[in-house]
């Protein structure tokens, strides 16, 4: 623990842990604390978090509104990239850690603070996230993480600390998950979810109905992409923030985007969440759709092997890497033409796709149909075959010949 730090500029949500942390900082290192808090979408969760953040001790509180950013240069990349982590996860935590490290350092500069704080444990994927975003923008700032310091080793204790100091938390021991909510998911943990085999509560969902209680008749909507990114919900022209907002209240209504998920921490261990993702699920789906009719098969292949990879960058962290910079070039080459629009059907839980149509489209009638057309020989199969079959053939007949029941003629 370093004594002579002097002012801390804090990672705020006006949750648990971070309530808790802002007393602990001036009793254990007697510095100033200065709360940050990046608007990414959380809603009412930012309703009287100045006050509280005062009245636990902390000196000022700023607050951004980055949801355009958020929206545009985190969320956008990875959409366009494909990136879904082990092949359920959308990432909507990963990427929101890098965008409020990088103000809550610019906060920190312009405070002649020497120190960032946040309220990640040290058993979780945040941690780095932030720390990895801290090192990249600024080293020389000292990093506090107090849950890898105090004595608090759980949730509980972490409640009994605070009632000990009376910082005014929603926290109980009955409702004990953690939540992590923006424009693009919201995220659960905790309590019983920490058993793998128990269901999921209906009651830690708040952007979407079940699919049992979702309508019987089915919403059709219409999505327009420009160069990859999101532009247009029924032909009606948004902002990002509008659009997803927009797409989240069609998804909710119709059941979308609801993930239970045991996933590999990057720590090493196991871990289960439940996250919600109704616009973010039914973008994903109309983009891979228009980029299916637009780019071609070698082109699309690729694509799809390195999307993983720049999942794996995003889920631990690596946001401000020359990698993900190399990578992003490389995406952002193949969306110059993922323009179009995609018709979807949203039905208790499902995102059908039920059209897409690009004027850089690929797919042509007169090349696909099986009626007569000048452009395709049917005959020049034929060779195709051959040449394409000969590495089998040339094999059968070596087994042949090993088996004593031919010869080379």
């Amino acid at each position: 623990m370093q004594k002579n730090v002097r002012k801390v500029v804090l990672a705020y949500s006006g949750g648990l842990d971070t309530s808790i942390i802002i007393p602990w900082l001036k009793e254990n290192y007697g510095c100033e604390v200065i709360a940050y808090t990046a608007d990414i979408g959380q809603g009412e969760e930012l309703e009287g978090l100045e006050e509280k953040a005062l009245k636990t001790g902390a000196s000022k509180l700023y607050v951004d509104d980055l949801r355009e950013e958020f929206v545009r240069e985190f969320v956008y990349p990875t959409l366009k990239a494909g990136a879904v982590y082990e092949g359920k996860y959308l990432l909507g935590t990963s990427f929101a850690r890098p965008i409020i490290a990088k103000y809550q350092v610019l906060v920190a500069e312009k405070e002649g603070a020497d120190a960032v704080a946040h309220g990640c444990t040290g058993k979780g994927n945040d941690q780095v996230r932030f720390e990895l975003t801290y090192k990249a923008l600024n080293p020389k700032l000292h990093v506090i993480a107090p849950w890898r310091e105090w004595h608090i080793r759980s949730r509980e204790e972490a409640i009994r600390y605070a009632h000990e100091r009376k910082v005014p938390i929603t926290a109980t021991l009955q409702k004990i998950y953690s939540h992590d909510k923006n424009l693009w998911h919201l995220s659960s943990e905790g309590g019983e979810l920490e058993d793998p085999w128990q269901s999921a509560p209906e009651a830690i969902y708040g952007m979407s109905v079940s699919p049992e209680a979702a309508p019987d008749r089915a919403t059709v909507i219409t999505v327009g992409f420009e160069k990859g990114e999101p532009v247009a919900v029924n032909e009606q022209r948004l902002s990002p923030v509008a659009l997803l907002q927009m797409l989240n209240r069609l998804g909710g209504e119709n059941g979308i985007g609801r993930i239970d998920l045991v996933e590999n921490r990057l720590v090493g261990m196991k871990s289960r969440g439940v996250y919600e993702t109704p616009g973010g699920t039914i973008l994903y789906a109309a983009h891979r759709e228009l980029e299916s009719l637009v780019l071609t098969r070698e082109t699309l292949r690729l694509k799809e092997t390195l999307a993983p990879r720049y999942a794996d960058l995003v889920y631990f962290g690596q946001w401000y890497t020359p990698m993900r910079q190399a990578l992003d070039a490389f995406v952002q080459s193949t969306q110059e033409k993922v323009t179009g629009t995609v018709r979807l059907k949203l039905y208790k839980g499902n995102v059908i796709v039920e059209g897409r149509k690009s004027p850089h489209s690929l797919y042509r009638e007169d090349f696909a149909t099986f009626s007569e057309d000048e452009v395709y020989n049917q005959k020049d199969a034929e060779g195709f075959i051959n040449l394409f079959g000969l590495p089998l053939k040339v094999k059968a007949l070596i087994d042949l010949v090993n088996a004593g029941k031919s010869e080379y003629r």
